[in-house]
């Protein structure tokens, strides 16, 4: 059972996730490889709205993406970017990263190698990957400006669409685990942590959203 108090803390720390920025026209969109193709759908969208002329999608595969993507993260959001009207020439892949430093540090890379040049990208990722998306290209791309994306939806909605609520609220407590102690191993820069979020995050854990929570010392960004 998820009880009353679990849902407003898992609440409070999906709203603490998003970044609350308004999408603006940027060098490029990036958006980051998971098992959700609504960030392929958002990148497409932005794109039709002229929010950035280029998409690059990164990622490779994970235990997770593994059967239902089996061509690869940026592979598959590449075929539904063309799908949905994106012509091809505005579309580049980085196949090979397997987390988030490797999506910022691989697409930088990319983007260098082609001589393509970037003041601002607009990072796109699932809702409640944005504050860790954020600060891990603040970290790893400190000249360029961040603006942060994702597919506008309430944390019930998510849940709808994923169909696991504890899974989804492991994944909340997960994340903000990795904001907490990822910036000490240099992963991404330092984000304050409200005290409130900080009681909700400690009260998941006490009622056993763990399953997505770090237990070795030098975990992968």
């Amino acid at each position: 059972m998820i009880s009353t108090q679990d849902w407003a803390d898992a609440r409070r720390v999906w709203e603490y996730h998003q970044m609350g920025h308004s999408p603006r026209p940027c060098s490029v969109a990036i958006g980051l490889g998971s098992h959700d193709l609504g960030v392929a759908d958002t990148a497409v969208d932005l794109y039709k709205r002229g929010m950035a002329p280029l998409l690059l999608f990164t990622g490779a595969t994970s235990p997770t993406t593994r059967e239902r993507m089996p061509r690869g993260e940026a592979v598959h959001y590449r075929e539904r970017a063309l799908e949905l009207g994106v012509p091809s020439t505005a579309v580049l892949v980085e196949p090979r990263a397997r987390n988030t430093g490797e999506n910022i540090r691989f697409s930088r890379e990319l983007l260098e190698e082609g001589g393509i040049e970037v003041s601002s990208v607009l990072l796109i990722s699932k809702p409640y990957e944005e504050r860790r998306a954020y600060a891990t290209a603040r970290k790893l791309w400190p000249e360029v400006e961040v603006v942060s994306a994702s597919t506008p939806m309430t944390l019930d909605q998510y849940v709808d669409s994923i169909g696991d609520a504890r899974l989804v609220i492991d994944m909340l407590v997960g994340a903000l685990q990795r904001l907490m102690i990822y910036p000490e191993q240099g992963f991404m820069i330092s984000q304050p942590v409200p005290a409130d979020v900080r009681e909700a995050y400690e009260r998941l854990r006490q009622a056993g959203f763990t399953s997505r929570l770090l237990t070795t010392d030098a975990p992968s960004a």
